[in-house]
């Protein structure tokens, strides 16, 4: 196990009714307050209308950025912090989801920042001060609520490109389950298998750590256990209140402190979304099982073949290579068992048009993975998945 420095200070207030803390939260940073959200679904599901609520109560100031795409846009980020410097913004408050969460940490981040803001999404070094964000999730997904991380696409140049700083982990995050019960099936899914990629992507590592790989796998069966669960009986609190937690505790570092190292299937999809914007839960779902069939040989056989036992309640009398391929196989099931789809060209993306341009990007963060993979390896996981 590597060496490691922890520290989570985001403050999570977990649970029914929590947005009543909101404004007590904000005071403690400011009194005027950018909202940021998506679409329709903040107001449909109430969180829009209990934080108006709250900070009318608190006569807090705010003003409003709408139409956070799933795949956030720095042309959007450039909106929002225009927004911010006229209005004199102390506060950034994403309600949402992991897009609109990750566009309002680049923000945040941008509104002390002179230059254009993709500047600090290829660079992260330029940051330097971060305005205080307060975060209510609606979606469990991308764990973006308790990280510091943000992905930011420029459709200009079909880049998705992650950026981070310690600063932009949220100060403090509202986690009401019930605001997710109107999450529609297909998002439900996607958001739960956006949390079981991150924890694989952390499982299969080349650095040890046992303690954190049972931790993941207790991870994986609670999204296995409550996944379809959660899109059957869409109004189940502990089902969504389960995967809820989960996803902060899939990518809040705990789990992969002392065994980092390079993610691939996020490498290879970030391209799908950037090409295509696609949903990035189901292009994880789709490539995942092709990725692990591509690099199971005989250095990666025993990893499966735990995964297959300790996630999957495989028989372990089994021979290791069978385990491995059941493991997998079962995987793929889950992901087909919550509807989504199993191929790229059930989501549109009929021909290779863009394979050799899009490989060739994400074969350069490959390096390292935990089976490196070249341009032509990520071709052929791309042309598997076609």
């Amino acid at each position: 196990m590597e060496n490691f420095i922890y520290s989570i200070p985001t403050d999570v207030y977990f649970g029914k009714n929590q947005i009543q803390q909101i404004g007590k939260i904000i005071l403690e940073y400011g009194r005027r307050v950018l909202l940021v959200y998506g679409g329709g679904s903040v107001k449909r599901n109430g969180a829009y209308y209990d934080v108006i609520n709250e900070l009318s109560k608190l006569d807090i100031y705010y003003t409003e950025l709408s139409g956070v795409e799933p795949n956030p846009r720095i042309t959007t980020v450039r909106k929002g912090i225009e927004i911010c410097r006229k209005n004199n913004i102390e506060v950034i408050l994403p309600i949402g989801g992991g897009s609109t969460i990750d566009c309002a940490k680049v923000i945040a981040a941008g509104v002390s920042y002179p230059n254009d803001p993709w500047d600090i999404v290829l660079d992260s070094t330029k940051i330097k001060n971060v305005l205080p964000i307060i975060s209510v999730l609606t979606i469990a997904a991308t764990g973006s609520e308790m990280d510091s991380v943000a992905v930011i696409s420029n459709m200009e140049t079909n880049d998705k490109i992650g950026t981070g700083h310690k600063d932009m982990r949220p100060k403090a995050s509202i986690l009401d389950p019930t605001y997710t019960f109107s999450v529609p099936k297909i998002q439900t899914a996607a958001g739960t298998a956006d949390i079981m990629s991150h924890i694989i992507e952390t499982y299969f590592s080349n650095q040890t750590g046992y303690m954190q790989d049972r931790v993941a796998e207790g991870l994986l069966q609670t999204c296995i256990a409550f996944g379809i669960k959660a899109i059957e009986e869409p109004n189940n609190y502990e089902a969504r209140a389960n995967l809820m937690w989960a996803s902060s505790w899939a990518i809040n570092d705990f789990i992969k402190l002392g065994k980092n190292g390079k993610w691939s299937v996020h490498a290879i999809e970030h391209q799908l979304s950037a090409y295509y914007d696609i949903t990035h839960g189901i292009g994880l779902a789709i490539l995942t099982p092709h990725w692990m069939e591509y690099i199971l040989n005989d250095q990666t056989v025993h990893k499966f073949s735990v995964y297959g036992i300790r996630v999957w309640d495989i028989d372990p009398v089994k021979d290791e290579y069978e385990i491995a391929r059941e493991a997998i196989q079962k995987t793929k099931n889950y992901f087909v068992a919550m509807g989504i789809p199993q191929s790229l060209h059930e989501i549109g993306i009929k021909d290779d048009t863009y394979f050799d341009e899009m490989a060739e990007k994400a074969s350069l963060k490959l390096t390292n993975a935990y089976v490196p993979l070249t341009k032509e390896d990520v071709k052929e996981i791309y042309y598997k998945s076609l």
